[in-house]
């Protein structure tokens, strides 16, 4: 039997059918990816970058079911996302705060059991009068900028913030850590320039441990590693290093909805502004996702879907609800009202639509819409 058919099979005794998009997860892709990246690290732990619902595909259940492998520390943005997630995870999880906390949020913070991280004298001032106020020591994590200059004590920081240390504090600081800007890219020579200053900083705060390491970290080797990894993008399927073959298994697969099907002549406009104009009779299908649900508007002329291995042209503009596809490769017939075509699957990967779109996997996978029917495997 077509292995198409037993996947539609499938879906629609156990999704809402009738749905224009299928958003697949398999949770179980997800956990062995985590024991991957687990048994490259070892015997450095890995936490899991949780960031932006989990990188849009759904934090709860990404979070749970990588605690269940054993994962104990989740890396979010923003405060209001820690909040959202600390029910979801048993008391023994760590959650920490990327960007800190903006003033006002100390005191709850403190109250859930939640961790910061601090990138400046400013963060780490308000979390240690906070500590004062509720006469407790606070834990917190924190980050040196080694060369990205987006977040992290700059150097010009680094010795008040030694001296404030050395005079004793209220503050725990569980690690100290950094970001790696060029780890997708294996050759950058940015990437031994941040490992140095990451060398100095640890030289000059003897006795933390190191966080250093993300996805592409993880592929640079065993100096990398620190004593807690955070990767991200590879958990969820995404190619980790530019150029080299991507050894995580795919966690998202996509399908989308056929809502119409055309035949139009030689010369006959598509889309918006008549950008695309066919040169012969042509068979054309609409399909059920556009710009607001993560098919960015360039993939007009550029990208495709797939229906049964074969390769269909987005033609036009993608417009905000709706694609146009080029279906004249099919037999007649083939592709009909509610027909489903690949989006992200066996035929395509996160990295084929980034490259047709000129962008990267994250923007593709944080950008998917919440309109679709989302099974979790």
């Amino acid at each position: 039997m077509d292995s198409d058919i037993l996947v539609s099979r499938s879906r629609t005794a156990t999704t809402t059918q009738g749905a224009t998009g299928y958003l697949t997860i398999d949770l179980a892709a997800l956990g062995r990816n985590y024991r991957k990246l687990l048994s490259m690290l070892a015997p450095v732990r890995a936490g899991a970058v949780v960031k932006a619902d989990a990188y849009g595909l759904g934090a709860e259940r990404v979070a749970r079911t990588l605690y269940s492998e054993g994962c104990r520390h989740f890396f979010v943005a923003q405060f209001v996302e820690a909040v959202r997630l600390r029910p979801a995870l048993a008391h023994d999880a760590q959650i920490f705060v990327l960007n800190g906390l903006q003033p006002g949020n100390e005191l709850a913070c403190a109250e859930m059991g939640i961790v910061p991280v601090l990138n400046s004298l400013a963060q780490w001032q308000q979390w240690s009068a906070a500590a004062r106020a509720l006469k407790r020591c606070l834990p917190a994590v924190l980050q040196f900028d080694t060369g990205m200059s987006r977040l992290g004590f700059p150097r010009e920081e680094r010795a008040e913030l030694a001296a404030a240390l050395g005079d004793g504090s209220n503050v725990e600081i569980l690690f100290i850590m950094s970001h790696l800007a060029s780890a997708d890219d294996m050759d950058s020579e940015q990437n031994g320039e941040q490992f140095a200053e990451m060398s100095r900083i640890a030289d000059e705060f003897p006795g933390f441990d190191i966080s250093f390491a993300n996805s592409g970290g993880v592929f640079l080797g065993e100096a990398y590693h620190g004593v807690l990894a955070r990767p991200g993008i590879a958990l969820y399927g995404g190619a980790s290093n530019a150029g080299e073959k991507n050894p995580m298994e795919p966690v998202v697969s996509l399908d989308v909805a056929v809502v119409q099907t055309r035949t139009v002549p030689a010369g006959a406009k598509v889309g918006y502004g008549g950008a695309h104009v066919t040169q012969r009779d042509t068979r054309l299908a609409t399909i059920a996702a556009g710009y607001a649900d993560g098919l960015p508007r360039c993939l007009g002329d550029r990208g495709a879907v797939y229906f049964k291995g074969i390769r269909l042209p987005i033609v036009g503009r993608v417009s905000m609800d709706s694609a146009t596809v080029d279906i004249t490769a099919l037999p007649e017939g083939a592709l009909t009202f509610g027909s489903l075509v690949e989006v992200l699957g066996r035929h395509q990967t996160l990295e084929d639509i980034a490259r047709d779109a000129g962008t990267i996997s994250y923007e593709i996978l944080t950008g998917l819409g919440d309109r679709y029917d989302r099974q979790y495997l």
